[in-house]
């Protein structure tokens, strides 16, 4: 079975060791071929705290964390401080 992995941008890091991370999905519109953005967020597990508002995660697909963590932080790919 293959692993879900997803690369978004985390929008809050309010909550211990937990980040809200959004995944935009870019796709055509099957009728009129518009390109459609569509965000979806999710809770991510962050053990050590790392993850700041404006980083680009990896994140990737785990058992459930909690009622509604089912993701946990690979790494950080970039970050607005580096920037």
């Amino acid at each position: 079975m293959a692993v879900k992995e997803r690369v978004g941008l985390v929008v809050s890091d309010k909550m211990d060791k937990t980040v809200v991370v959004a995944v935009e999905n870019r796709s055509a519109h099957p009728k009129y071929g518009k390109i459609v953005a569509k965000t979806k967020r999710y809770k991510v597990h962050d053990e050590e705290n790392k993850c700041k508002t404006g980083d680009r995660v990896r994140i990737q697909e785990t058992r459930p964390l909690s009622r509604t963590k089912r993701w946990v932080v690979i790494d950080i790919l970039t970050s607005p401080s580096q920037a």
